[in-house]
């Protein structure tokens, strides 16, 4: 059904709530009919606004809108959803993410921890497409829960043609810059540092900044909506907290993904770029395979995640490492399968698991202090966490191949894991391959 129809439906239900009777959670879901939810997001007029969808073909994608309730930390997300559980409503999604260092300075706007249970809900599946209104009566008055639900029906709005993106001229800055990237690289592959660090990511911030004081960035869901069209083996998310402020990526890499005790996880690190054609990429990716230095970098995540996980499963099975070809590079990848002990929750894995060798390093310890002590940008949210977490399901990405959007800038980031054998130009080259996509599109590739 259309916007006007869906909006009048879920009104009448809402009417039709016995509201003294309720606890828990309450999800009110009728069909609806939308073209593009990057555009559906693009017409509100209310914040927060997000997106979702897992990697996987046929997966399904989530827009989500406003805030019912919200954990700014582990242990609250955790409690909530244990709450929940003992009560009669449904079991929701929580959408959001974490920082990558939550001991550093984050970004404005970002807290460090952030899952939001959103107030609408639109979800697209092989099933169909459902909005889906989520009301709380727990911990708040029923009657203000309904009013407050009834006033932000009635704020939707129809889905909108995305804006296009219009060329800018834009002045680029690198931090580092690439003579301090080389010092870098030397000194993390000094035998000094290589004996107790074998491995740390650094990586790099590329600000840029519109030329034109009259003129703002593109809207971030019509670039994000460009840019999931070229990333269809990623994972694709956004989050906008403002008119001014959001974060979008399509990143690779999955944390973990995990059906009740069944967890699946990755080791993604080790990268060569794309070739010109299918002859000279297969020669690239078996190459990738062989080198030593990108098998050393993928062995070290390796490693470390199956180290993280034996406290927290009984049964892990390991698969080959094999090329995942992305649209401008190449990763090698290992697959790893766990099966939880039925006491693990999502906060232990959250606080074990992140950040993974193949955006810090190892040990994590010692590769964090470094990188603390030389990134003078700040990460945010940048390799850190985002995605959906339920009690029953849970999935999630590393947030990497990224941008941070302002008003008049751009914030892209790329790291590189460095180990004995990196070298500082190649290097230098990755960091330009890994943001090659968005670049594109900004029309600076």
């Amino acid at each position: 059904m259309n916007s006007q129809s869906a909006v009048a439906e879920l009104m009448d239900r809402l009417d039709a709530l016995s509201v003294s009777s309720l606890q828990g959670v309450i999800r009110l879901s009728v069909p609806y009919r939308v073209d593009s939810l990057m555009g559906w997001l693009e017409a509100q007029t209310v914040f927060p606004r997000g997106y979702w969808k897992a990697r996987d073909a046929g997966a399904p994608e989530y827009a989500t809108l406003g805030v019912v309730s919200a954990a700014d930390s582990l242990e609250m997300l955790q409690a909530d959803l244990a709450k929940l559980a003992t009560l009669p409503g449904e079991q929701p999604d929580y959408f959001g993410g974490m920082a990558f260092d939550a001991t550093s300075p984050g970004w404005a706007h970002f807290k460090n921890c952030c899952f939001i249970l959103p107030r609408v809900e639109l979800k697209r599946s092989q099933q169909g497409t459902l909005l889906t209104l989520n009301l709380r009566f727990d911990d708040r008055c029923g009657d203000h829960e309904i009013a407050e639900a009834r006033a932000f029906l009635a704020s939707l709005q129809q889905e909108q043609p995305l804006p296009p993106l219009r060329p800018h001229a834009y002045l680029r800055y690198d931090a580092p810059a690439q003579q301090a990237w080389s010092a870098w690289v030397s000194q993390v592959t000094h035998a000094d540092q290589l004996c107790h660090t074998p491995k740390v990511v650094l990586s790099r911030e590329t600000r840029l900044v519109i030329a034109d004081d009259a003129s703002k960035t593109p809207s971030p869901w019509a670039l994000l909506g460009r840019w999931q069209a070229e990333a269809a083996a990623c994972f694709q998310l956004g989050i906008q907290w403002n008119s001014e402020t959001a974060f979008i990526g399509c990143p690779p890499e999955r944390l973990y993904q995990r059906e009740g005790t069944q967890l699946v996880t990755e080791a993604l690190a080790g990268t060569t770029h794309r070739g010109a054609d299918a002859q000279q990429d297969q020669y690239l990716a078996e190459a990738l395979l062989a080198d030593t230095k990108n098998s050393l970098e993928n062995q070290c995540v390796y490693e470390d995640i199956l180290a993280r996980l034996e406290p927290l499963s009984h049964v892990v099975q390991t698969g080959e490492a094999h090329v995942l070809k992305l649209r401008s590079v190449q990763h090698i990848r290992r697959l790893i399968h766990a099966e939880l002990h039925h006491t693990v929750t999502d906060q232990a894995l959250l606080a074990s698991l992140p950040p993974t060798p193949a955006v810090g390093g190892v040990p994590r310890a010692l590769a964090l202090a470094f990188i603390r002590q030389h990134e003078r940008h700040q990460r945010g949210w940048y390799a850190g966490v985002f995605g959906r977490v339920s009690l029953a399901s849970t999935e999630l990405a590393v947030a990497i191949r990224c941008a941070h959007i302002g008003a008049n800038e751009i914030r892209l980031y790329a790291g590189a894991g460095l180990v004995a054998g990196s070298q500082p130009d190649a290097e230098w080259r990755e960091l330009d391959n890994k943001i090659a996509d968005i670049m594109s599109l900004l029309n600076m590739g």
